[in-house]
């Protein structure tokens, strides 16, 4: 007997409009931070002290019309309100401090000179409260803006000039910590300065660019609670500019004086300095506060009463998820009322484009990272070796630190802010066939040997992270011809050691995964590693197992992929000449399909996995040498129009 939906049938969805893939979405409406109008000072001011956040900031003392005031207002997002003033009038102070009801304030100048105070005073958000001096008075210095009324910094600045520590200039390196009842000296940073840029915690905060007698620098040191290092320079050197922050991972510095008043805002995310959207009027001798993400900024030269937020809108990548965006489940059908035609929502297909090109022609490079974050690592420049590491975005690439030994057929693993590179061949190796077992680890900024692996190879495959990573197979090189190994090597951040060996030794090998969920396929095997085979195994980081084999056997391809159960093959050789090829294998954890066509064909790419399944890509590798990058991704879903003919 027929039910009633079997002779009614069911209901079809009706929409005005298609869904919208979650990639495409992103660009229509991208997360981006801007700044915006806030509520303006009651008392116009420069060079004041400032703590807080976005909702609860503080703006304390400063120069304002007709000189040094003592006036404090809080913000609350909207507008700012008068509370009660300092004790003592100053200017160039600093401040600390997450909300307007507990901060605090310290140094600075009394006068419209440079003579230094050492004051300190603590708000309680009724009251201000004399507390104990600095151990060395001083103005224009940078503070842990993000600390509080028990955990405060003060960094460099300026002193009487001549009166150690201070040099002739004034211009101090010296740095005091605050515990909530005295200030104690620590650490030095390595620059003498003032009118820096910086904020962040008492054990994690930035001292950035400043003046140095006569000119600015673009010099940046952070702080890890005990020592200072040198890190990326600011794009545009400046003084008496304006910051936030949470710590030295973490920092936003904008406007400041560089030959003139400058708009410029930097972003700092813990690697590399990156110029965001600009303020809305170029100002210094401004101050703000708050997080990277969130943050006001208020004054400037001239007695400004000006407030300006910074603020991110747009759908955020990190925390929005696709499937809940897009609206859209596979499988569904509907009515488009307004193009009159019945859709069919299904999975998304994969496809390669043209992504920005390489500043150098590189073959058999390491590689590592992600799609909008990867790395190319050394190589083969013909007619010899390159050192040169280059940065991707999503869009371009950018040269930065070389790696120390020159090489190519590395194995590389990581991301773009910790990464490793592994053995290899090139002129800097162990052994008279070149071949090394030469490690490098990037931390952010700079390449630094580390320990040896135990096998001196090449070509090998690898995956994981900078503190858990693993290569596997590859080529050892005993006279009189290379042969393929089947070791298999951990890495734990700091050193090498043996695992059980795969089943079978090939070189020219790559695959995808973590260090105890990897997919190793294809390769060569045989004495002299030319053999290709399309032997595919699975490592769980205890045993490897043979598994479902490609469907072309090759050698020499590119892979990605960021965990064993899923990742793709592409490009590579199979002979007979020419054998380059341009196919994409992707693997579900259980077998193998083909999927969409590189553009060009190439070989000896990348020796590491790069990206996701559904977000990968692929740059240099030969038969010539090739600069052009390809992008690999897939759209959330796709629609199809229905025809009822």
């Amino acid at each position: 007997m027929s039910d009633y939906k079997g002779i009614k049938g069911f209901q079809v969805q009706t929409r005005t409009s298609d869904p919208v893939p979650y990639a495409q979405a992103l660009a229509d409406n991208p997360y981006a931070g801007t700044w915006a109008a806030g509520g303006a000072l009651n008392t116009g001011r420069e060079s004041f002290a400032s703590s807080g956040t976005l909702t609860s900031g503080q703006a304390a003392a400063g120069y304002a019309s007709p000189g040094v005031t003592n006036a404090v207002e809080n913000y609350n997002g909207t507008s700012w309100t008068e509370v009660a003033e300092v004790n003592t009038t100053r200017r160039q102070a600093k401040g600390a401090g997450t909300a307007n009801t507990a901060t605090i304030i310290f140094g600075g100048t009394t006068t419209g000179g440079v003579a230094p105070s050492a004051t300190t005073e603590t708000w309680n958000g009724s009251a201000w409260t004399e507390v104990n001096d600095l151990n060395t008075g001083r103005s224009s210095g940078v503070s842990s803006q993000y600390g509080s009324t028990t955990a405060a910094l003060l960094a460099t600045g300026r002193g009487s000039p001549g009166s150690p520590p201070s040099d002739s200039t004034g211009f101090t390196n010296f740095v005091e910590s605050w515990n909530g009842s005295s200030w104690t000296e620590v650490t030095e940073t390595g620059t003498s300065r003032r009118l820096a840029l910086g904020s962040g915690t008492s054990t994690s905060m930035l001292v950035a660019s400043g003046q140095i007698s006569p000119n600015n620098t673009a010099n940046v040191e952070s702080w890890n609670g005990s020592a200072w290092t040198e890190i990326a320079e600011v794009n545009t050197s400046r003084n008496s500019g304006g910051s936030a922050g949470v710590s030295n991972s973490s920092n936003l510095i904008f406007g400041g004086y560089s030959g003139g008043a400058v708009a410029v805002t930097e972003d700092w995310n813990g690697s590399a300095w990156t110029e965001v959207n600009d303020l809305s009027t170029s100002e210094y001798d401004h101050d703000g506060a708050g997080t990277s993400s969130a943050a006001w900024s208020a004054g400037g030269n001239g007695y400004e009463s000006r407030t300006e937020e910074w603020s991110f809108s747009g759908l955020d990548p990190s925390t929005t998820p696709a499937a809940d965006y897009a609206d859209a489940i596979t499988g569904d059908f509907y009515y488009n009322s307004t193009t009159g035609q019945f859709k069919n929502v299904g999975a998304g297909v994969g496809a390669w484009a043209s992504g920005g090109s390489t500043n150098d022609q590189y073959a058999y490079q390491g590689s590592c990272g992600t799609q909008t974050a990867g790395f190319s690592i050394s190589g083969l420049i013909p007619p010899g070796y390159d050192a040169y590491t280059e940065q991707y975005d999503g869009t371009s690439w950018t040269e930065t630190a070389n790696v120390n030994g020159a090489r190519h057929e590395a194995s590389a693993f990581g991301s773009t802010t910790a990464a490793i590179f592994a053995a290899g061949y090139g002129p800097n190796s162990l052994t008279p066939t070149e071949r090394t077992d030469k490690t490098e680890s990037f931390d952010g900024s700079s390449w630094t040997e580390v320990a040896e692996t135990n096998e001196i190879k090449n070509i090998m495959g690898s995956g994981g992270t900078a503190t858990a990573g693993i290569i596997y197979g590859g080529a050892v090189h005993p006279n009189p011809a290379p042969t393929a190994t089947a070791n298999v090597e951990y890495w734990n951040g700091s050193g090498w050691s043996e695992q059980t060996n795969m089943n079978q030794a090939r070189s020219y090998l790559a695959g995808f995964g973590t260090q105890t969920s990897i997919t190793a396929a294809g390769g060569n095997i045989g004495t002299a590693g030319t053999t290709p085979t399309n032997v595919v195994e699975t490592w769980d980081g205890t045993s490897w197992t043979e598994v479902t084999e490609i469907n072309n056997q090759r050698t020499q391809y590119s892979s990605g992929g960021t965990t064993g159960t899923s990742g793709l093959i592409f490009a590579g050789y199979q002979p007979p000449n020419p054998g380059v090829k341009t196919t994409t294998e992707e693997w579900d954890g259980s077998s193998w399909t083909e999927v969409g066509d590189l553009a060009t064909a190439r070989r000896t790419a990348g020796r590491g996995p790069v990206g996701s399944s559904t977000s990968s890509m692929i740059f240099g590798g030969q038969n010539s040498v090739y600069t052009a990058t390809e992008e690999w991704t897939v759209p959330d879903f796709q629609i199809k129009s229905v025809t009822t003919s």
